[in-house]
C-alpha cells in the first residue's frame, strides 16, 4: 500500500511558502494529508526541527525522505508525476516558468519586508516605498510578459497552471490585502488566481484559524 505523503504548513493566514507548495499540489491533484504546525508557537518549536532540516516550512514525508523548501517539493512532483503537467511541455517555454519562478523564489525582498502576508488584514497603501512600487512594477512587467506571450491558451501565466502560477500566488493575496492595483493584464490574473476554488478554500481556512500573532504580522513565512 503507498504511504499518503504528509505535508507540513504554517498558518493559512502568514504562511506564504506553505501557501506555494500546498496550492501547487491541489491544483495538481496530487493526493496529501496536511498538518499544521502554528508558526513559532510552542507546538512549532518543539516540532519544525523534527519535521524539516531547515526548521521551515513546507516540509513533505513521503515514507521515506523528507524534501523541504516549496520550489523543492513541486519541482520533486514535477519530476515524478509529469501527467500532473506542473511545468509547460515546451523546453524554451519551461525555462521562462523556471526564470520567473525562482526570481519570485529569491527575490523581492522590500515586497516581503513591508508587506507580510497576512490574509486577515486589509491595509490599502502600506508600505510603498520607492523600492516597493519598482518591484511591484517588475511583477507586473512579468504577468503581463507571461500572459501575453505564453498563456493565451488558458487564464495562467503560461496558459494552464503551473509551479509558477503557484509561486505567484503569495504576491497576488499580498495586492489584495495591501489595495495594490495593477493594469488590466495583472488585474485580470489577479482575479483568477483569487477565483480558484482552492484558494476559496485556503482563504476560508485562514479566516478560521485560532493563533495569531501579537501585533497580527509576521515576516515572510
Amino acid at each position: 500500500m503507498e504511504t499518503r505523503p504528509i505535508l507540513y504548513i504554517g498558518n493559512k493566514n502568514y504562511s506564504s511558502w506553505s501557501l506555494r507548495a500546498w496550492l501547487g499540489l491541489r491544483v495538481a491533484g496530487i493526493d496529501f494529508e496536511e498538518k499544521l504546525i502554528p508558526l513559532y508557537s510552542e507546538e512549532w518549536h518543539a516540532k519544525a526541527e523534527v519535521v524539516s532540516p531547515s526548521k521551515k516550512v513546507p516540509a513533505l514525508f513521503d515514507g521515506r525522505k523528507t524534501i523541504w523548501e516549496a520550489l523543492s517539493i513541486l519541482e520533486y512532483f514535477a519530476d515524478s508525476r509529469p501527467d500532473a503537467m506542473l511545468w509547460p511541455l515546451d523546453l524554451d517555454v519551461r525555462a521562462i516558468a523556471r526564470s520567473v519562478s525562482l526570481e519570485m523564489h529569491g527575490g523581492f525582498g522590500a515586497i516581503r519586508s513591508n508587506m507580510p502576508m497576512n490574509l486577515r488584514k486589509t491595509l490599502p497603501g502600506r508600505g510603498r516605498s520607492e523600492i516597493v512600487e519598482k518591484e511591484i512594477a517588475r511583477i507586473c512587467e512579468i504577468l503581463k510578459t507571461c500572459r501575453t506571450q505564453f498563456g493565451q491558451g488558458g487564464d495562467f501565466l503560461f496558459g494552464h497552471f503551473s509551479i509558477a502560477d503557484a509561486m505567484f500566488a503569495p504576491v497576488v493575496t499580498r495586492f489584495k490585502t495591501y489595495d495594490v492595483s495593477l493594469d488590466p493584464i495583472g488585474n485580470a490574473y489577479m482575479e483568477t488566481i483569487l477565483g480558484l476554488p482552492e484558494m476559496v478554500e485556503w482563504y476560508r481556512d485562514a479566516m478560521a484559524e485560532e493563533w495569531v500573532v501579537a501585533g497580527g504580522e509576521l515576516p515572510d513565512a
